[in-house]
């Protein structure tokens, strides 16, 4: 049994949808680990992870609208506003949201379905540089 740790950024310039998943491929077809699980762990609270339709974009585009109706930046519906009328926003649609997913490796590469794709969603105005860690673990 291996286990393979990595830190990988994702800049980001502002809301919406990043696609991280050619440099996860990348990353994995580097490895040694041709059977396994990939977890990834975001290591933020105002930013998330989801696997979603990656073959039409209004797929991505219809989920940041819907995300941004569920939960308004209102700065009467919240108390938490220290970095901006985002801040509070950003944390619950965070929280709806996942922070680490789980990827089952087969042959070397992500046992992704057909239409799928891992995004980093982010869900603050401004841009960031992310930190998603990863760790392989298999044979």
């Amino acid at each position: 049994m291996t286990l393979v740790q990595h830190r990988m950024p994702v800049e980001t310039t502002g809301q919406g949808l990043y696609d991280v998943t050619p440099a996860l491929a990348a990353w994995l077809a580097a490895q040694t680990v041709r059977q396994g699980l990939l977890n990834l762990f975001l290591q933020h609270t105002s930013a998330s992870l989801v696997i979603q339709e990656n073959a039409d974009p209004d797929v991505l585009r219809d989920l940041a609208t819907f995300f941004r109706r569920l939960v308004p930046e209102d700065a009467r519906l919240y108390r938490h506003d220290a970095e901006g009328p985002d801040d509070m926003p950003a944390h619950i649609r965070s929280a709806l949201t996942q922070t680490q997913l789980g990827i089952p490796v087969i042959d070397g590469s992500l046992a992704l379905g057909t239409w799928q794709g891992v995004y980093l969603f982010e869900h603050r105005h401004a841009p960031h540089r992310r930190t998603l860690l990863l760790t392989l673990i298999g044979d």
